[in-house]
């Protein structure tokens, strides 16, 4: 199982190095910068609502639930705390590492519940991840002018998504009550990730339509592959 996250960790890290090397070669335009947050969104939150919730709901375990929220609430709370104490680029690229760091951790833990929740996570984090190359690459931009340095620093901080998913997937091994906690925290992360950064950002761009509904064209997409993967 360790072996089976850490290779699929290796797609959506391919994924924010190709997201680097596009952005260092052509600046996407704001709306379709918007139209993948909402995208990636609408994947993310299919796969929290439609994979990890009701597996943590068929546990019954409530304490543990509670408990794993819990911290799962106030490491995300801390991480953007984090955030708004960032200053520079070295600020943003720590704050985007442990937002990468607990990407990995997630997605572990997806495989921890099975294979078929961690390819859904992989696909939802492929797309998440893809926009956080884009993010690191046009703010490095900024202050760094070597194209390959900054394409080198995105995969640098791509790695540690394996190095995450790692740590997350010995969750596997561990009695029911203490795995049922660890969903609990991975469905806050991803619901975090949804609410507090993708759809934040993506609103800083006045909505389109056409934009908006890209959320919803991500929750249909992951659900029908669900469906299709049975």
């Amino acid at each position: 199982m360790a072996a089976s996250a850490w290779v699929y960790t290796l797609i959506p890290a391919t994924a924010a190095i190709a997201g680097s090397v596009v952005a260092v070669n052509t600046r996407p335009g704001p709306n379709l910068v918007s139209a993948i947050q909402h995208f990636a969104a609408g994947v993310v939150f299919a796969a929290a609502a439609g994979e990890i919730l009701p597996d943590i709901m068929h546990r019954g375990s409530p304490l543990a639930t509670v408990i794993g929220g819990a911290i799962g609430v106030a490491v995300m709370l801390l991480v953007k705390q984090l955030e708004n104490w960032a200053k520079g680029p070295v600020g943003l690229l720590a704050a985007i590492g442990i937002d990468i760091l607990i990407d990995g951790l997630v997605l572990g833990i997806g495989f921890a519940a099975g294979p078929k929740v961690g390819l859904l996570l992989t696909i939802a984090l492929t797309i998440e991840v893809l926009f956080l190359g884009l993010t690191v690459a046009n703010e490095l931009g900024e202050s760094v002018r070597s194209r390959t340095r900054i394409v080198a620093i995105t995969a640098a901080l791509a790695l540690l998504l394996p190095i995450g998913a790692l740590l997350g997937t010995p969750v596997a091994l561990l009695p029911g009550p203490i795995l049922t906690g660890f969903f609990a925290f991975g469905l806050i992360a991803l619901l975090y990730l949804v609410t507090e950064e993708l759809l934040i950002e993506a609103h800083e761009t006045p909505d389109r339509p056409w934009v908006t509904a890209m959320f919803f064209a991500g929750f249909l997409v992951l659900l029908l592959l669900e469906e299709s993967i049975g």
